[in-house]
């Protein structure tokens, strides 16, 4: 099984990147869905969150208020620090069970958006790793002009992540998203390509087939030894 990592920053189009594998088959495991699911009401995550933030981070109906919470944590790093703490261990065993479900179903290959991924070091265990870059001022601008932000809001919260340029540099491939939405398709198709070829063999037999293969394999193998025994007997 091939297990791609896929990040990015805060308006670099991770987003867009991660859309356009769904729409060509590849099966997406969503780090953002999963945060959501681990912070509804009554989760363990939920319950940690407002032991450490208070109730005024709840809305009327009991669910956690995401955009006032990332208005506290973006303008605090030690804040920030003691969510990501807290809902880490949730988020990557809630990522790994969908990564197993997936594999149960056969899946070959699975790309895994998480905004986090170097900080949370789950890169190890993808490979190719993705990048979607963009400059710091293009960034700056698509916030802005996405959130309706002040420039001062838009900075806090780019200037709370690791830097792109970081990101880039430890990237297997990267995706320049500088340009217009054609030229992100014509990136994307190069990409694709390189995502989507052939299993290599040890990939192949981390698969859910390739583990079958194996048992199978060790089965005739048994069976085959037991027939010899029985044959020297005879």
């Amino acid at each position: 099984m091939r297990i791609v990592g896929l990040t990015g920053g805060i308006s670099s189009g991770k987003s867009t990147v991660s859309n356009l594998f769904k729409s060509h088959g590849i099966l997406v495991v969503d780090a953002d869905i999963v945060a959501r699911n681990v912070l509804k009401k009554g989760t363990g995550g939920w319950k940690k969150v407002v032991a450490a933030f208070g109730e005024e981070i709840l809305q009327d109906d009991g669910e956690v208020n995401r955009p006032k919470l990332g208005q506290i944590v973006f303008s605090d790093a030690s804040k920030r620090q003691i969510l990501n703490r807290l809902l880490a261990p949730h988020i990557s065993s809630g990522i790994i069970k969908e990564v197993l479900r997936l594999w149960l179903k056969g899946s070959k290959i699975i790309v895994l958006d998480i905004p986090l991924l170097f900080e949370t070091k789950m890169d190890r265990w993808t490979n190719p790793t993705i990048v979607v870059w963009v400059d710091l001022e293009t960034q700056l601008q698509r916030l802005v002009a996405r959130d309706k932000s002040t420039d001062e809001d838009a900075r806090n919260r780019i200037e709370a992540q690791m830097p792109l340029d970081l990101k880039r540099s430890k990237a297997d491939i990267v995706i320049d998203n500088t340009g217009s939405l054609e030229d992100l398709n014509e990136r994307f198709k190069e990409v694709l390509f390189e995502v989507a070829r052939p299993l290599t063999w040890k990939e192949f037999t981390l698969s859910r087939q390739g583990v079958l293969l194996a048992l199978f394999s060790i089965f005739v193998g048994v069976m085959a030894l037991k027939k010899t025994a029985h044959s020297h007997v005879v």
